[in-house]
């Protein structure tokens, strides 16, 4: 991929609004490639679309030969079917209302194969329910805890629920889940030697169930910073999401993984408060918040400008350089935590390979498309 020091940078710059998302479509494509390099098999690439929330990205990773999804809301599913997206799992367990709505996602997108978790005998009897009353099969994957504590069963239970799923008329079981969120250790090795557990557990498990079943079951497992471990020492489907987009803080973390960040918010200064501080229009509004002041974003054109406070609309940045700003000048921030920050925005501009810009809409961002 052509490499140019200042590859942020937008034509016609002075019409940007901002602040603004901005997508960089040469280093998506670049992400994509590298992906695929880092596997042995297209087929076991999963990734999740909640980093990027697009349907201009689902097909880019179609076009590519990505066939398998995994999302987190109805939204989000509905989006990757709108595209005829053929595999797409809710890496959710659905409840209440959402059961319905996912059974009218099978209903009113027939081209694409929808799955979920399920972790609750509860939700698997209502599961059951819904595809007798709707006549159909659904595909479900036992979610396990694997130390993460958030969603799942703990492995040792799996096999009980595991039992009882397979007397329930309209469900399948197709394999076993596990989010390792909590193993996200900087250094490489630290990462290998907690997940060897996480791998033999779900292995043997997986052994077990299959005999019990008398069928081949798949595991699903992982995010970004185990994905390299995953897609090497198993076989498992691999669900990066990040790999996409990039941000600062992944970039930071795990240098073994050398994907393009490939999406800024653009912002400008506002204002001059005082002769060593500089106000720019990235409010918390515009860039995911949830991190310290200081990890929230890093400006690739002016690094030396440190965050000294966040409100609504407005960043305040101390400035070492007095007279180095005026207002109007356009700062280009690397978010920290690239997945909320695309959720803040309605849309991106994407700057394509021929300098043209397009705006892609965020359309899973809400809650609700149709369904």
């Amino acid at each position: 991929m052509k490499q140019e020091q200042a590859w942020y940078l937008l034509p016609d710059e002075a019409h940007i609004e901002t602040p603004s998302l901005i997508f960089y479509e040469e280093r998506l494509k670049a992400n994509i490639s590298l992906l695929k390099s880092m596997i042995n098999r297209i087929d076991r690439l999963r990734p999740h679309v909640k980093t990027y929330k697009c349907r201009e990205i689902t097909r880019l990773l179609l076009s590519e030969g990505i066939n398998k999804f995994k999302c987190a809301t109805i939204a989000e599913a509905e989006m990757l079917a709108m595209d005829q997206a053929p595999d797409v799992l809710l890496a959710y367990q659905p409840v209440a209302e959402n059961i319905s709505r996912f059974f009218k996602l099978n209903s009113q997108y027939p081209d694409t194969a929808f799955s979920c978790l399920v972790d609750h005998p509860i939700i698997a009897k209502q599961l059951s329910a819904k595809a007798i009353e709707e006549d159909v099969k659904v595909d479900v994957y036992i979610d396990l805890n694997v130390g993460m504590n958030r969603t799942g069963i703990l492995p040792d239970q799996a096999f009980a629920l595991a039992e009882s799923l397979q007397h329930l008329n309209g469900l399948k079981i197709k394999g076993l889940h596990a989010y390792d969120g909590h193993l996200h250790d900087a250094a490489m090795e630290i990462r290998m030697e907690k997940s060897a557990p996480v791998i033999k557990q779900l292995s043997d498990l997986r052994e077990k169930l299959e005999s019990h079943l008398g069928y081949d079951l798949t595991i699903i497992a992982g995010g970004t910073p185990t994905f390299p471990i995953y897609a090497s020492k198993t076989d498992f489907e691999c669900s990066p999401g990040t790999f996409i987009l990039w941000d600062k803080g992944y970039q930071d973390a795990y240098p073994e993984q050398p994907f393009y960040t490939a999406a800024l918010v653009a912002s400008r200064v506002v204002s001059l408060p005082d002769k060593e501080l500089v106000c720019a229009d990235l409010g918390h509004k515009a860039v995911a918040a949830e991190k310290e002041l200081k990890n929230r974003v890093y400006f690739i054109n002016a690094p030396f400008l440190e965050v000294q406070s966040q409100s609504e609309e407005h960043l305040v940045l101390c400035n070492p350089a007095p007279e180095a700003y005026l207002p109007g000048d356009m700062l280009y921030g690397l978010p920290y935590h690239i997945c909320p920050t695309v959720a803040l925005h309605e849309q991106a501009i994407c700057l394509k390979a021929d300098q043209s810009m397009e705006h892609w809409d965020m359309i899973s961002r809400k809650r609700k498309l149709t369904i």
